[in-house]
């Protein structure tokens, strides 16, 4: 890895322009420098993932002519020499996505508006790649090699089974399948046409679950389980489609509150969809098919059902070959309060469970083993993420606002003496982080109020052994350079809530003379659903431009909103309008009281 260190290392210097040019000349903000190409942020690299054999670093990263354009990138690991390794202005036809394709992207907020490669698979030994481009199936290879799939226009949801003998995808709302090393796509499922659809996520899961796929392979590749949902009974509405060159109209089936959602099945069957046996989901049908897994050695289907007031749910042990399940155990709801479903979770393969839950109040891990649970993490703090899991060493790594409630952190414990959490990232940035599948490196992603994201290679133990993308705005020829000299700081700070709950605030003020009273952008999200938007993290140039306009720009996280736990999050049951309100108007006079605000011109902005 010596070799790789230095390259690295230096590579992630002279992108940004070395250290030794002489210093961008101060320049002023605009709203079209804010949107415009380069993005003040820097070029960034996206999908950031370690080749199976740990060899090559791929990533999206977007074109710094053109930030909504991505192509695919690997860094060697042992020379880290960087190079494009799939063009998609080269490769891809340039043709239209389907509009279900469209929807999809829409649905997945990180993809809305992306262009070119913005999603790959690697196959299980790590010699070639899948890439949807332009709506079309691409397999590459190490050397960059493309080959266009045929019979695979218009594809959904593409994949490489678990042993990579298989690609699979929906084509005409049916699963097909074409094995790998070259062959004609078979069609394993019948009847996909108008309302029935098999393969896919039905609109509920991809917009509220955080569920984007329909169909999930046996660890062998020797059976699949498949979704098949019918909306018929989904009422249909008229979408308008507004864009620059006119407005186009859709009839759209849309599952509105209250309403008949899509009905939903699973089915088990063999690789070339013969022996389908229908799973048994239980006496309601009005249920949400939240998460569907094999056990590591392929016997058991383990399936998450909630409830649809979201109340309870049930994780099923399914008998693939019988379709029969059981309740393995169960999650239920406190007063007034509903289930937040989590990816926070894996099967390992001695049979144990390493789960996580807010029955405690605030999301932490647990483990199950036979039928004993074990507390792994405790605090009124929550865990956010699963990083990673060390399943030969016992070894969990995990993101969460222990330390502080403004800042994310990567932290590990071993199962054997979990009370000794160790925290792997640096105070100070608000952090984010992934692994590999064996839990050998970390992959951490920071930024904090001064500087956008940068990435890093890491150790386990948290060390950084080079940096992916560096990404100094104090670097002479980051795009945000000339506008770092009149960077302005951001503060912190929290009043009450009626309840006596802490409500954390920031701010941002221009420069300001005495006596003068200055006008307020104040920037929410009420919820539901609500992100936590008050951290230590990077916030963006449009803030700094109002800033530079002589607003001081101001956010506050009412009561409903995420990472506080579920006395602080719960308050909006059936409450709508109500605590949250409260909050933001408290936030409101809170900054009428200040000297320095103009409390006649608070100006409010939001989104849903």
């Amino acid at each position: 890895m010596g070799k790789w260190l230095a390259c690295a290392a230096v590579i992630g210097t002279v992108a940004m322009g070395g250290s030794g040019m002489a210093a961008d000349a101060p320049q002023k903000l605009t709203l079209e420098r804010v949107f415009g190409d380069p993005g003040l942020n820097g070029t960034q690299p996206q999908s950031l993932r370690l080749s199976p054999d740990g060899t090559l670093l791929t990533s999206v990263r977007n074109r710094a002519d053109e930030k909504e354009r991505f192509d695919l990138w690997a860094l060697d690991t042992q020379t880290g020499q960087s190079r494009m390794l799939v063009d998609s202005k080269k490769v891809g036809s340039g043709a239209e996505l389907s509009e279900a394709a469209k929807m999809q992207r829409e649905r997945d907020r990180s993809l809305t508006g992306k262009t070119g490669i913005v999603s790959y698979d690697w196959s299980p030994d790590g010699t070639q790649l899948l890439i949807p481009i332009d709506g079309e199936l691409y397999v590459a290879g190490r050397d960059g090699s493309a080959r266009k799939l045929d019979g695979t226009r218009d594809a959904l949801n593409p994949a490489i089974t678990p042993r990579g003998g298989f690609i699979s995808f929906v084509r005409d709302q049916n699963l097909w399948a074409m094995p790998l090393a070259g062959g004609a796509a078979r069609q394993l499922t019948q009847g996909g046409a108008g309302t029935v659809h098999w393969g896919e996520a039905e609109f509920v899961a991809q917009e509220e679950i955080d569920r984007r796929t329909g169909f999930w392979w046996s660890p062998d590749d020797a059976h699949v389980a498949v979704e098949r949902f019918d909306e018929a009974p989904v009422k249909i509405f008229t979408r308008a489609a507004i864009g620059a060159s006119g407005t186009t109209t859709y009839q759209q089936r849309y599952p509105a509150a209250g309403t008949p959602n899509a009905l939903v099945e699973l089915y088990v069957m063999r690789a070339d969809g013969s022996g389908q046996v229908k799973v048994d989901l239980g006496h309601d049908p009005d249920m949400y098919l939240a998460r569907v897994d094999w056990t590591p050695d392929g016997m058991t289907l383990i399936v998450q059902r909630e409830t649809r007031d979201q109340r309870r749910l049930d994780v099923l042990k399914v008998d693939p070959a019988t379709g029969k399940s059981s309740i393995w155990f169960s999650e239920t709801a406190g007063p007034k309060s509903w289930l937040n479903l989590s990816d926070a979770y894996r099967l390992l393969r001695d049979g144990r469970l390493l789960w996580s839950s807010e029955r405690s109040g605030y999301r932490h891990l647990y483990l199950l083993d036979g039928k004993k649970w074990t507390q792994l993490t405790s605090g009124p703090w929550v865990v956010t993420d699963l990083v990673g899991v060390d399943q030969a060493k016992g070894r969990v790594y995990f993101a969460g606002l222990k330390d502080d409630v403004l800042e994310k952190h990567v932290y590990a414990l071993d199962l054997t003496n979990p009370k000794a959490v160790t925290r792997l990232t640096e105070r100070g940035w608000a952090n984010g982080a992934t692994m590999d599948g064996a839990a050998t490196r970390l992959i951490v992603s920071r930024s904090n109020t001064n500087q956008p994201t940068q990435v890093y290679l890491a150790d386990t133990t948290g060390k950084r052994i080079s940096w992916i993308n560096e990404n100094s705005v104090t670097v002479p020829g980051h795009p945000y350079a000339p506008f770092v000299a009149a960077h302005r700081p951001t503060e912190f700070g929290s009043i009450k809530a009626a309840d006596g709950s802490d409500l954390y605030w920031e701010m941002i003020t221009p420069v300001m003379e005495p006596g003068k009273r200055y006008p307020v952008f104040f920037q929410h999200y009420g919820g539901p659903g609500t992100p936590q938007t008050v951290t230590h993290g990077w916030g963006g140039a449009l803030t700094q431009y109002l800033v530079s306009q002589g607003w001081i720009f101001f956010q506050i996280d009412n009561r409903g909103s995420f990472n506080r736990g579920t006395a602080f999050e719960n308050q909006i049951w059936h409450a709508m309008g109500s605590v949250e309100v409260a909050d933001q108007l408290a936030g409101a006079n809170y900054l009428k009281s200040l000297p320095f605000v103009d409390g006649k011109k608070i100006a409010i902005y939001g989104w849903s």
